[in-house]
């Protein structure tokens, strides 16, 4: 059995063309002071980041008659891919969105990570109300620091989301405008650009939607259900792209890709005591697994797993991860929230709980490690010169 180094995955490209990178380089195209673009993007005065939660450049290639606007896009001359970062799941990305850091950085590294004293796991996207968002991130987000440079930040998303933890952690600053609908979230977006070019001042508009990544984690995204999704997608972009106002532009991105699991691809870790043993807490989820063993048990649980995952996946320490650069650089406060152990899937397995979270272990689309489908998204530009 060969096993697969964990310097031998594709990174991603932090620094060069990462999630992490585009606020900052959007910010920088429209005139905001302190900002970098290594993107190389055209100038504005004023943009609209608009991601799309499971949106992967993978599914907008395959699935081209059914997105042509986005697919057009991609493909053109303002078109691009950048990658997720690690994991590749909706929090951390989100956290590399908001902040403009790598996950190492802004320390928001993992779907369900452990929380100490007492030692728990916190879903992030829910949060944990013990867990205070601004010291779990303490670093002024890229809305905050734009703000303070003069630059008007306009965020469009679901209600529900104001003031959530996750939020408050990744997504501080500007004005929120609540949009539960797509006729919401465009007419959001536009007004929000329209004021740009009305006062004449650089204004960054962050708008989010996430139907399409729920269709795809209960239906995959070889259903009919995510595609019908996707082509409301592709009309609610083509929408907003006609309509933006002269010197605007707008780029569709995405927290992650997916890709579909089938059942018998499926370790339940609740049917297999070898692979429990030695672990406290079962984090990270079905395509990233993070491990927090028990004192003395972390050499075992690493043997035993590399064992049974074999070249499916990358299982490594989290000494290994952080030096292979799988998170950026990675702050010391950050550190323990890793696993002990980790297990990144490489190919078309989930490691499941059943018991323990049935819930997950239905779903059909997944994401969370380094494969094209998970990692690479879209960075379509519409409105450029």
């Amino acid at each position: 059995m060969t096993l697969i180094e964990p310097a031998n995955v594709p990174i991603p490209r932090y620094g060069a063309g990462a999630l992490s990178d585009v606020v900052p380089a959007v910010l920088a195209s429209i005139g905001t002071p302190g900002c970098t673009d290594v993107l190389g993007l055209p100038p504005a005065v004023a943009a609209c980041v608009f991601l799309v939660d499971g949106l992967g450049a993978a599914a907008i290639r395959a699935h081209s008659a059914d997105a042509p606007v986005l697919h057009a896009a991609l493909t053109g001359a303002c078109g691009r891919e950048v990658t997720a970062g690690f994991p590749s799941t909706t929090a951390v990305s989100i956290g590399s969105v908001g902040t403009g850091r790598v996950p190492g950085e802004h320390g928001i590294v993992g779907y369900q990570v452990r929380v100490p004293a007492p030692a728990r796991l916190m879903n992030s996207l829910r949060w944990d109300p013990a867990v205070d968002p601004l010291i779990w991130q303490p670093g002024a987000t890229a809305f905050e620091r734009a703000e303070a440079a003069g630059t008007r930040v306009v965020q469009v998303a679901k209600r529900a989301f104001e003031g959530s933890g996750l939020s408050r952690a990744a997504l501080r600053g500007g004005l929120f405008v609540g949009a539960d609908t797509f006729g919401e979230v465009g007419a959001g977006a536009l007004a929000a650009l329209d004021a740009g070019v009305r006062e004449r001042r650089p204004s960054l508009v962050y708008a989010y939607v996430s139907d399409l990544d729920w269709t795809g984690h209960a239906h995959g995204v070889a259903s009919r259900a995510w595609r019908l999704q996707l082509q409301l997608i592709d009309r609610l972009v083509e929408q907003i792209a006609t309509a933006l106002p002269a010197g605007t532009r707008l780029y569709v991105t995405a927290d992650h890709g997916m890709l579909d699991i089938a059942p018998d691809r499926r370790i339940d870790v609740d049917a297999e005591p070898d692979l429990a043993a030695g672990v406290e807490l079962l984090g990270g989820e079905a395509r990233a697994r993070y491990l927090y063993t028990r004192p003395g048990a972390a050499d075992d649980v690493l043997a035993t797993w590399r064992e049974r995952l074999g070249a499916d996946a990358v299982v490594c320490t989290r000494d290994e991860a952080i030096e292979a650069g799988w998170f950026g650089p990675v702050a010391p406060m950050v550190r323990d929230r890793i696993g002990d152990v980790v297990a990144a899937m490489v190919s078309d397995i989930a490691v499941i709980a059943r018991q323990r979270n049935p819930s997950e272990a239905r779903l059909v689309g997944h994401h969370g490690s380094f494969t094209p489908n998970e990692q690479l998204v879209p960075l379509a530009g519409f409105g450029c010169p």
